[in-house]
């Protein structure tokens, strides 16, 4: 174990044993040699330290994960459940996020069966002031599961199971480590529905609650916090709690289920999830509406809804279509205009279903439309779906990373008109698209650019020194606009230095003593959202 007595602290310097030392971000001992960083977490890596911050405490330790430790932890969940070599710790030392200067390995990954071995993990992981990341499908793109300090991931992928459907008050009930893709065929196999589909299908359900994932539906159906109606956690300090239940009103005290909903880890792990599940509407339809303009497209959006609720309203430019199509080998319906509005429509019936298909088509062609076109077969809708789907992945290879800025829905254009500004200023290719029903904006700062319906990479030197600024300055558009920097990815570690762009110092500093009072040692996924 490793030591450094700290007497006074603030953020320039730090007095150890009485003597000055200048303090740029951390600092370490190693062969008891004082050393100064300003990037810890290189450095710490080719050390093998682990640090672990406490708010406002008189010290500041950091510790190798010694073979007694990491057999303390093997006790606990059993040697099948444990997974210590470098090569097999890869996978779970990042997430989506593009770029892999924020990866880092663990020390350990655990992976337990019951909440029981969780506590007992957290118990221990605070005993010892051991960091200890949760992990769910590790499908998010702001590296909120990285494990910055090393220490232990928490993988949740084998509480996976669906405990019950419980038809008479229509909740599911299942473990943390359930897929999105494996919740849904359960849900249906029952004769029920999940409506918000809130995420890539190898998500797990404990990952998307923490992240109060979104989705295409929000429009009608709202995102998974509309859903959740109890959840079983487990503290930092090891202590189960059992929060709500099958119950769609509660109104006892401080709400801490919604607490736990969009908080990424960091105040307690969630293990066990009551769901809310509904009836399947009888129908669902897609329709694709060409625009020769951008404006003209978003401008159908309130003028839409105005007369009817569809389950999604979302805006495609073609050039991603194009390219989407040429991945896939598939065709979109229309290659017309230069932005698509994509409406999907749920209904009771057939005639219900015409008559929301014509009010969406008479509303598109009164505002310019070029066309309106119905996937009315179950083929032709899983075509539409399957592309707009898949847009991500034809551009993935090239993505840097998806900016998930949120707006009212009346400035959707205004933004977009300042992403392309932006794309101009910077000369870097900026696809936008997005959920236009709801306001949740999609940038993808790239590096490569569109030429003819093709992916053309540019040298990262082209790129690099620009992703600061271009961030900057769609997240301060965002901000004058009444918006905020994530609508359904979260924070995590990419976008921790802007929350000053959406939340007052008031704010942040009311969320920083609520982690203190949840995680007085700061172990549980230390240094998300803030530091």
């Amino acid at each position: 174990m490793f030591w450094v007595y700290i007497k006074e602290y603030t953020k320039s310097n730090l007095k150890i044993g009485g003597h000055d030392t200048h303090f740029p971000d951390f600092i370490f001992l190693k062969k008891g040699k004082g050393m100064v960083s300003p990037r810890f977490d290189h450095l710490a890596k080719n050390v093998g330290l682990t640090p672990i911050i406490s708010y406002g405490k008189s010290w500041f330790t950091m510790k190798t994960m010694d073979k007694k430790l990491r057999e303390e932890f093997v006790k606990i969940v059993g040697r099948d459940c444990v997974i210590s070599e470098p090569d097999a710790m890869v996978d779970y030392g990042h997430d989506e996020f593009s770029l892999r200067d924020i990866s880092r390995l663990p020390d350990l990954v655990v992976k337990p069966r019951t909440a029981g071995q969780v506590a007992a993990v957290l118990k221990l992981a605070d005993r010892e002031k051991i960091p200890v990341t949760p992990r769910g499908g590790a499908t998010g793109l702001c590296g909120g599961c990285v494990p910055s300090y090393g220490g232990v991931v928490l993988s949740l992928e084998n509480m996976n199971r669906v405990i019950e459907i419980d038809a008479d008050n229509q909740m599911a009930v299942v473990e943390a480590g359930v897929t999105l893709h494996d919740f849904e065929e359960a849900v249906e196999d029952a004769g029920f529905y999940f409506p918000p589909h809130p995420g890539e299908e190898s998500a797990l359900i404990g990952g998307m609650i923490a992240t109060n994932a979104g989705g295409s539906r929000a429009v009608k159906y709202g995102v998974i916090r509309n859903y959740v109606r109890g959840l079983e956690v487990v503290t930092p300090r090891g202590n189960i709690l059992s929060l709500g239940g099958k119950l769609i009103k509660n109104s006892t005290g401080y709400n801490l289920l919604q607490l736990m909903i969009g908080s990424e880890g960091t105040l307690g792990v969630i293990t066990k999830a009551v769901i809310q599940i509904m009836t399947k509407p009888a129908v669902m339809r897609s329709l694709v509406i060409p625009f020769e303009k951008f404006d003209a497209a978003i401008e159908t959006v309130p003028f839409l809804l105005k007369r009817i609720v569809p389950i999604a309203l979302e805006f495609v430019p073609l050039d991603v279509i194009q390219i989407t199509e040429e991945h896939l080998h598939k065709k979109w319906p229309c290659s017309q205009g230069q932005t698509h509005l994509l409406v999907i429509l749920d209904a009771a019936g057939e005639e219900e279903m015409d008559r929301l298909s014509q009010a969406v088509a008479e509303a598109a062609l009164e505002k310019g439309a070029l066309d309106v076109f119905i996937a009315d077969t179950p083929k032709k809708q899983d075509q539409v779906l399957e592309t707009r789907s898949k847009i991500y992945e034809a551009i993935k290879s090239q993505t840097i990373e998806i900016l998930d800025i949120s707006v009212p829905r009346a400035e959707i254009a205004a933004h977009v008109k300042r992403v392309r500004e932006v794309a101009v200023k910077y000369d870097i290719w900026l696809p936008t698209f997005g959920h236009a029903g709801d306001g949740n904006v999609h940038t993808h700062i790239m590096k490569a650019r569109s030429e003819n319906g093709k992916i053309v990479p540019i040298p990262e030197s082209e790129w690099r020194e620009k992703l600061d600024q271009v961030r900057g300055e769609l997240y301060a558009d965002g901000r004058t606009r009444g918006g905020v920097i994530s609508g359904e990815h979260g924070i995590g570690l990419v976008k921790k230095k802007y929350l000053a762009y959406s939340l007052s110092p008031e704010q942040i500093e009311l969320m920083k003593g609520i982690k203190r009072v949840f995680d007085p040692n700061n172990i549980l996924n230390p240094g998300k959202i803030f530091d």
